[in-house]
């Protein structure tokens, strides 16, 4: 379910990153669901890491998964209120979010968007051009890197929230931050550049 998108002209051709919300861009209530807008709380380092992304040309996606909703912790229009606090704290720090899709269904109504499904993403997908060769995925949860195998892309952990109790041989993989994932990422690119000359 979409919550919010950028509206305008968006260049063709660009990459994603797909990123989780709650344990990656803004910190976990330990135990309970974040149900109201000044419950979140982005990490120190998330805004640094939205810029590199943004200045390497990656589009930055949300994909959430939201079953408070259908468990009754919160309302669509709650969730949707969370969304747009997001949208408009990280504005305020110069950043621009292309868009936030959320899953609002329970694991055990096997709809086709909670994540591992692919339909948050393929919903993004049509909204907008994107260029899934080069996109990934990150979050803190396992299926976060499920969604990345079942879509063909990359998928990178990170190890703040839930991504700490991942399991040693998982987190051996992970970045310390959303920002240590950002710097990996450029410097990858970085690297595939000079090899392309």
């Amino acid at each position: 379910m979409r919550a919010w998108f950028a509206r305008g002209p968006a260049p063709l051709n660009s990459p994603a990153a797909f990123l989780d919300r709650d344990g990656t861009l803004n910190q976990n209530r330990h135990g309970a669901y974040i149900t109201r807008p000044e419950q979140l709380k982005l990490y120190a380092r998330v805004p640094a890491a939205l810029k590199l992304l943004s200045k390497k040309g990656y589009r930055l996606i949300v994909i959430t998964n939201q079953s408070g909703i259908a468990r009754g912790y919160m309302t669509a229009a709650a969730a949707k209120a969370i969304n747009l606090k997001l949208v408009k704290d990280l504005r305020g720090k110069g950043i621009k979010l292309d868009g936030i899709y959320f899953c609002p269904h329970a694991p055990a109504d096997k709809c086709a968007c909670r994540k591992p499904a692919p339909g948050l993403l393929k919903e993004a997908a049509a909204d907008r051009p994107i260029d899934l060769r080069r996109s990934f995925v990150a979050g803190d949860k396992a299926c976060d890197l499920r969604l990345a195998r079942r879509a063909g892309l990359k998928g990178y952990l990170v190890l703040t929230g839930n991504g700490r109790e991942a399991p040693a041989a998982t987190r051996k993989h992970g970045f310390s931050d959303l920002l240590a994932l950002a710097r990996g990422v450029a410097d990858r690119s970085a690297r595939r550049k000079k090899e392309l000359k």
